[in-house]
């Protein structure tokens, strides 16, 4: 199957008309999934490890702000512990082993990993999962966004070799934090003011109370 870019409608000033409309029976490859992406670049879209495609939401102003806040605390304390990590936003997609294609709200990915990949590669989907991963739950459980929807998501994160994952739950100001696959169950942080990857990324930490009060 060749997925053909498509064409849509704009007005006078080039905004597309009409939304993105997809069977919800659709499967797709990692590659038909690009392109598709490619042709609608205002669509905020993953794809899971059958091939659907998961339709996402804006978020909603606050939990806008206070992602803007997780990276700008992340990239500053990568920079003061010196660490050798790209920084990632919530608009990078990596392609995972299992075929599915996500984008965590951030995410870092150690250099040595980066460099080794293609310029064609760095420029797609990353063909990786990032070693930490972050997502940042919505007040609302329901939608993609909610909390039992990112907890699959975590859990698919340590399936294809992240190596650490922080759930953040600003409603309830607690943390769950996800460690590698294989080193046992997720451990929930009440009353989180603040976050520290200990050895795995020594120096990486990040004040949550920032985060918290949006």
């Amino acid at each position: 199957m060749t997925l053909a870019t498509p064409s849509r409608p704009v007005d006078p000033h080039g905004h597309a008309l009409a939304p993105l409309l997809l069977p919800d029976a659709l499967q797709l490859t990692a590659e038909q999934f690009e392109t598709v992406c490619q042709a609608n670049p205002d669509a905020v879209l993953e794809l899971d490890a059958s091939g659907h495609v998961i339709h996402m939401t804006p978020t909603g102003s606050e939990t806008g702000a206070r992602n803007s806040t997780l990276l700008i605390l992340l990239g500053l304390s990568v920079r003061a512990a010196g660490l050798p990590l790209k920084v990632f936003d919530s608009s990078s997609g990596f392609r995972l082993p299992d075929g599915s294609v996500l984008s965590p709200d951030a995410s870092l990915v150690r250099q040595q990993r980066w460099e080794a990949l293609t310029p064609e590669e760095r420029r797609g989907f990353a063909p990786l999962c990032p070693d930490l991963v972050v997502e940042l739950a919505s007040p609302s459980n329901l939608g993609p966004r909610g909390l039992t929807a990112l907890r699959r998501k975590m859990d698919a994160y340590r399936a294809n070799g992240a190596q650490l994952g922080w759930l953040l739950i600003p409603e309830q100001q607690a943390v769950e934090v996800w460690p590698a696959s294989g080193s046992g169950d997720p451990q929930r942080i009440e009353a989180a003011t603040s976050l520290d990857a200990g050895s795995l990324f020594p120096g990486l930490q990040i004040d949550l109370l920032e985060i918290w009060h949006g």
